[in-house]
């Protein structure tokens, strides 16, 4: 990508958010105004202590996935689209302080990760499938960045929820890091143990699907999603 500068409008409802042109010294993607961004949301309670976590069986009618792949605008958007899935959330975790927002996660000192959550029906997909898809649609040789944006907030990780998804997710890298694509270019994925998972400030959630004419959506998510519907024909949902 081209090191240049964006400007962004969020489709928040009721609220016309205005980024800022941000240079590419930090992040290639803008970085919301103090002065325009929408209102900081009041913290979520962690997600993980609402939905239950379930090993997959033919008996599980959800289970849930949290997985990192740099900005959640483009991972979220992928991961909506595919068959199996009924819910994506935007959110933060694997940082040192509680309740982050979006400005605090964006200078990269808080250690969280832009990440979303993922809840899916076992019986039409499968963590491992999730996985595919994941290593799939972004770039996880690349440490703490993906494309122009940089920093730890968009590394690639996966958050295990117990130790089957750990075994699962290391098993998968040692089988991708044998082929030829990966051999010179190891994946540097890191495996975290779930830690409390913050939603996203509202504006962040279905950021694609609410502003699909922005410039960063259609220069970069755009691309992931269209990837996502070719390589996996079968995987995309039919509704």
């Amino acid at each position: 990508m081209n090191q240049q500068s964006w400007v962004r409008i969020s489709g928040v409802v009721g609220v016309a958010a205005v980024f800022t042109v941000v240079g590419m010294m930090a992040s290639g993607r803008p970085e919301l105004s103090t002065a325009s961004a929408a209102p900081p949301e009041t913290p979520a309670a962690n997600t993980n202590e609402s939905k239950e976590t379930v090993t997959e069986s033919s008996e599980s009618k959800t289970a849930v996935a949290t997985l990192a792949g740099g900005c959640f605008w483009c991972t979220e958007a992928v991961f909506e689209r595919m068959e199996g899935v009924q819910d994506v959330v935007s959110g933060y975790l694997g940082g040192q302080i509680p309740n982050p927002t979006y400005q605090a996660v964006c200078t990269g000192l808080t250690g969280h990760a832009e990440a979303i959550e993922i809840t899916y029906d076992p019986s039409k997909t499968s963590f491992e499938k999730l996985l595919e898809v994941f290593f799939a649609t972004h770039d996880p040789t690349t440490l703490n960045q993906q494309g122009a944006d940089k920093g730890t907030q968009y590394r690639s990780a996966i958050f295990y929820h117990n130790d089957e998804q750990k075994e699962i997710a290391e098993a998968y890298i040692k089988q991708l890091n044998e082929t030829r694509e990966f051999r010179r270019r190891p994946i540097v994925t890191t495996l975290e143990p779930l830690s409390t998972f913050y939603v996203a400030e509202e504006y962040h959630q279905d950021y694609f699907r609410r502003n699909p004419a922005a410039g960063y959506c259609q220069a970069v998510v755009r691309p992931k999603v269209m990837k996502f519907q070719k390589e996996f024909k079968d995987q995309v949902k039919k509704d």
